[in-house]
């Protein structure tokens, strides 16, 4: 099986080498034959959630010309592949494009949610001995509709000791430009979070987007609370000799 990975802006300059390794590690340890599209830009999704659905239009092109020819389009993120699907209604008007944004949302999959519906894997045989609890990010949740798969990845991983986290469909605050735009709102929400977090005594927050675990991590580095912060894919890896960056 070919698998083209889509990695994402943060996963390329925020979190350089661990969770893209992590992710082609994974992947390739299923029998998937990897590529990595070196022409792929950012999704476009801060131009399109600024209001700028013109411009977001020509990076929208751009993607789904780089992944024309992908059997399978991968991402270590939620958010962004929903916005790779969002491209269906951006191009609502534009026949040939909404065909060409329909292909690549039919092939498009967030990592956890190819590994669970269509690799049928429940358990990839990690190892990882921590309590830990998972962010249940808005748009992977809500947008995508990927609830369960990372949850039964991580119930399946050796020694990890898992604990709900209270509230948790409640968003941490990130929301791309909402957080620059809402300050107090968004300090207010990701303060909650980390309350939150330290109720259930986790010493690992996991989550699938980079997004939320940035605005988390630099909340609790700011605090100075001693809970680390991870991509599932590192933690999917941790087996199998992964980089661990945390936060």
């Amino acid at each position: 099986m070919k698998v083209s990975l889509f990695l994402t802006c943060l996963a390329d300059v925020v979190y350089p080498a661990s969770v893209g390794k992590s992710t082609v590690e994974i992947l390739e340890r299923f029998g998937c034959e990897v590529d990595f599209p070196k022409k792929q830009t950012c999704c476009g999704q801060p131009a399109y959630n600024s209001g700028y659905h013109q411009e977001t239009k020509e990076v929208a092109k751009h993607m789904i010309n780089v992944f024309k020819d992908a059997e399978y389009v991968v991402s270590p993120s939620g958010s962004c592949t929903v916005m790779l699907h969002e491209y269906v209604h951006l191009f609502k008007d534009d026949p040939e494009w909404k065909q060409k944004a329909e292909e690549l949302k039919n092939k498009s999959y967030e990592l956890t949610q190819f590994l669970v519906d269509v690799l049928k894997i429940t358990d990839v045989g990690a190892e990882f001995n921590a309590k830990v609890t998972y962010h249940t990010s808005c748009h992977m949740t809500r947008l995508l509709g990927v609830v369960a798969a990372p949850i039964t990845l991580l119930k399946n991983v050796k020694g990890l000791k898992f604990t709900e986290l209270p509230n948790k469909e409640q968003c941490c605050g990130f929301g791309g430009t909402f957080s620059v735009k809402m300050v107090p709102i968004s300090e207010q929400m990701v303060d909650e979070k980390v309350q939150h977090i330290g109720e259930i005594d986790a010493d690992v927050l996991i989550g699938a987007d980079l997004g939320c675990l940035m605005n988390i991590g630099g909340r609790i580095n700011r605090l100075g609370k001693p809970i680390k912060v991870m991509h599932i894919a590192e933690v999917l890896n941790s087996r199998y000799g992964g980089e661990v960056d945390g936060n």
